[in-house]
């Protein structure tokens, strides 16, 4: 069983940044591809940026030059770097463990991302 915790989130003008920080607990951190997605009010969940074992990064086009993820497998943390926000940033933003291979699948319980002035 895998646990992940995000924190980060908050209030922020347009055009500041934010940090957001996931740990996650139990084993094969190393092994998983971790992801950040978020949930915009009433719209559907999507995919914000991912980070495979081997460090290979993927963004949606929204965010590409703005958002950077990365992760620290000694502390089993993954980040998601935000920058220029936007008002369409605004969202609950959550953090996603999956190990394709043992059918591994988790989400953390989310964190508030609001940008407004």
């Amino acid at each position: 069983q895998v646990q992940l915790v995000e924190t980060g989130g908050g209030l922020v003008q347009p055009g500041g940044s934010l940090r957001l920080s996931c740990a996650a607990s139990g084993s094969g951190f190393r092994i998983a591809t971790m992801g950040w997605y978020r949930q915009p009010p009433g719209k559907q969940r999507e995919v914000v940026a991912t980070i495979t074992p081997y460090n290979r990064t993927a963004y949606a086009d929204s965010v590409k030059g703005r958002f950077a993820i990365s992760r620290d497998d000694g502390k089993n943390t993954v980040y998601l770097e935000m920058n220029s926000l936007k008002p369409d940033d605004t969202a609950l933003y959550y953090c996603n463990y999956r190990v394709i291979s043992y059918d591994l699948n988790y989400w953390g319980q989310g964190t508030q991302v609001t940008v407004s002035s």
